[in-house]
């Protein structure tokens, strides 16, 4: 017994080293069941006669009726592993030599303790068959084998198996190996098979998110996710695995990194201004249906273009002059593009505005109007209402009756009257100017009537 303390000590020291299981997922594998021992392949002097009675349960095979063996191996890649495996029984049938008449006899050596201890180099043809549940394997090996209290050899293994896995991890395991000794007898060690029928479990695969996808195989470890997706999950169901999908709660595009598009004009909801009205991508996905560079939703004026300082709306010309208001002087009055807006005043207007002023009539030395002169001034006032931005310098003349000093008063007092008149009529006093020459500027002779008469006057000159 004290071996049997010793194997069992020592093989569950290697069951300790790891959980983890047999093949590339799960590396690592525990099996444990029934042992049995059948000498009759050293009793045969045949080869044909070695394997002739190899299910005679009953009569040849040694079984202990408990757990008998513990076997731990260990996934090394294309499809091998390696194992070492623990074994106890009781040798109570023994199988001698053939003897002529009487055959094959079984004889009870003394329940014999029976002891092993064997590396396993093991094959799995389970890939080649492309099965899922049957699991045909082939192994070689090598261990130590006790019989007795005397008895004991090196023996060189191989043999058969074959395992049906209930689900990945859990299977019923069959294994039979020849155990070949370079001794005859068996007071030495006997060649013998060794059969084993047990459980095997498959264990350590890491899968921290519980997917059922293992870690090693898994894109996304520490987040479950369906085996399609490689273990990542995909929230939205779009397509785009969460870990690239910036929009992982609402289904997108994955040319939008899984984000959005709602109103189909290429720029993602979440970049979107306008993400339920089609747009433009320079304008940040609202559209701009007059073309002005303001999107619809901040242009006052969204179907007429306009500058971004009048909220997308023309700047109004009310005049019809092609000068803006906003830049026209004369805003209700259409002028010219070089005149600020303002009609320029013509060579015409103002021989009309002297046509007009010669026929203003003044009390006799005085500046007053006399009462037929009205109409006239007012004539006048509404030409130059007409050009509201033009300058005026009103001029007066007297004959040469009279000194000079009171015709030159007389003539500024003229000319200012008319001023008065204009600007108490509407015409911006800064428009206007007045100044008197007396009888030193004649067009006429003094010496007529007429030609007096024609020198009396007032006239109206452009500032330029």
């Amino acid at each position: 017994m004290k071996h049997l303390n010793k194997l069992f000590v020592a093989m569950l020291l290697l069951a300790g080293l790891s959980s983890q299981a047999q093949d590339s997922n799960n590396p690592w594998a525990l099996s444990f069941g029934v042992n049995a021992v059948d000498t009759r392949v050293s009793a045969a002097s045949k080869l044909e006669e070695q394997f002739s009675q190899f299910f005679n349960v009953k009569s040849n095979w040694n079984i202990l009726p408990s757990v008998s063996y513990l076997t731990v191996s260990k996934y090394v890649g294309d499809n091998f592993s390696f194992g070492v495996t623990g074994s106890v029984n009781k040798l109570s049938k023994y199988v001698q030599p053939s003897v002529p008449g009487l055959g094959y006899q079984v004889e009870n050596p003394g329940d014999l303790n029976y002891y092993a201890l064997d590396g396993v180099v093991n094959y799995s043809f389970m890939n080649l068959i492309k099965s899922k549940k049957l699991d045909p394997s082939a192994h070689v090996g090598g261990g130590y084998t006790w019989i007795g209290e005397d008895s004991h050899a090196g023996t060189v293994n191989a043999g058969l198996g074959l395992a049906y896995w209930f689900t990945e991890t859990v299977g019923l395991s069959f294994r039979s190996t020849y155990k070949h000794s370079f001794e005859d007898v068996r007071e030495d060690m006997p060649s013998h098979m060794q059969h084993f029928l047990g459980l095997t479990f498959k264990f350590g695969g890491s899968d921290r998110d519980g997917d059922g996808i293992y870690d090693k195989d898994d894109a996304c470890p520490d987040n479950a996710g369906p085996k399609a997706n490689k273990g990542c999950p995909d929230t939205d169901g779009d397509g785009v695995l969460d870990k690239d999908d910036t929009c992982p709660d609402v289904a997108g595009l994955a040319e939008f990194q899984g984000c959005p598009d709602t109103d189909a004009d290429g720029v993602a909801d979440k970049d979107d201004a306008c993400p339920e009205v089609a747009g433009l991508k320079s304008m940040g996905g609202c559209p701009d249906t007059d073309g002005d560079g303001i999107t619809d939703k901040s242009d006052k004026c969204p179907e007429v273009k306009g500058p971004k300082e009048n909220a997308g709306c023309p700047w109004p010309d009310s005049d019809g002059d092609k000068v803006f208001d906003k830049d026209d002087k004369c805003p209700d009055v259409a002028g010219t593009v070089a005149n600020n807006g303002c009609p320029e005043v013509s060579d015409e207007v103002v021989k009309k505005l002297n046509d007009y002023a010669k026929t203003i009539l003044f009390d006799t030395a005085k500046a007053s109007f006399q009462k037929q002169t009205f109409p006239v001034l007012q004539s006048i006032t509404a030409i130059l209402k007409e050009y509201p931005t033009a300058k005026f310098s009103i001029e007066g003349h007297t004959d040469g009756d009279g000194n000079d000093k009171t015709n030159q008063k007389l003539s500024e007092d003229r000319a200012a009257a008319v001023k008065g008149y204009l600007i108490d009529n509407g015409i911006a006093a800064d428009r206007l100017t007045s100044a008197g020459f007396g009888e030193s500027k004649p067009i006429d002779s003094n010496k007529t009537k007429a030609g007096k008469a024609n020198n009396r006057r007032v006239e109206v000159k452009l500032v330029k």
